[in-house]
């Protein structure tokens, strides 16, 4: 068994309890608001806009014998940059002031686990951020597209309000190959224990996100 496989087994629970969340299901079912919709892309944008400086952050802080991958860290961070414009773009397509979600706060869940993600990085063990990354990206082929259509059809949204999650779905298979080729040189006992922990913990706090966003309070653009 590879380390991606054991990665996918040893968080199977932890993803079907995300998959789970009532917004997803109403998304999947077309059966979502274009307020939750918007909702939605409004904490996507609040933790988007910290993929690069995490990204930095995590190389800077790889140790030397992990070159390799600060190499590959380099291509990820070439291939987000800007991604949380595309968000906004998607907002103000939907007729929303992408400018007041930019400038709101996010909702608590949000920001919780964006700061996980320094905290994993800053305090812990660097390579722990490859746990997030397994989990934004697995989860986004999963359901991205299929999401994107339903919502689509049932709110009568143009194609460009939906650049993020078209961008993220069924074409961003070769991104998430390209990461299970990466993770599966990881060797080290510790490290992919790490990874495995932090895959789980993100899990839980991403899909803390979503049942936010499903409670009464949570299709607002601020805290």
């Amino acid at each position: 068994m590879t380390f991606f496989e054991e990665l996918q087994n040893e968080t199977r629970a932890q993803r079907q309890e995300l998959l789970a969340a009532p917004l997803i299901g109403k998304a999947l079912a077309g059966r979502i608001s274009l307020d939750e919709y918007v909702a939605f892309l409004s904490q996507a944008y609040h933790h988007v806009k910290h993929t690069v400086p995490l990204l930095m952050a995590t190389g800077a802080r790889l140790p030397e014998r992990y070159e390799w991958l600060r190499n590959a860290v380099a291509e990820y961070i070439e291939e987000e940059l800007g991604h949380q414009e595309w968000i906004l773009n998607d907002i103000a397509a939907c007729g929303h002031d992408a400018e007041a979600v930019r400038n709101a706060s996010p909702l608590m869940p949000t920001e919780l686990m964006v700061s996980y993600a320094y905290d994993t990085v800053q305090r812990g063990n660097p390579v722990g951020f490859f746990g997030m990354v397994h989990v934004l990206e697995g989860t986004s082929i999963s359901i991205a597209d299929e999401a994107a259509n339903r919502i689509r059809e049932s709110l009568g949204l143009p194609r460009k309000a939906f650049s993020y999650l078209y961008s993220h779905g069924a074409l961003d298979v070769e991104h998430v190959k390209f990461f299970e080729n990466l993770v599966n040189r990881i060797d080290d006992s510790r490290d992919r224990a790490r990874i495995v922990h932090c895959a789980r913990v993100f899990y839980t706090l991403y899909g803390n996100i979503f049942r936010a966003l499903d409670a009464p309070s949570g299709h607002t653009l601020a805290a």
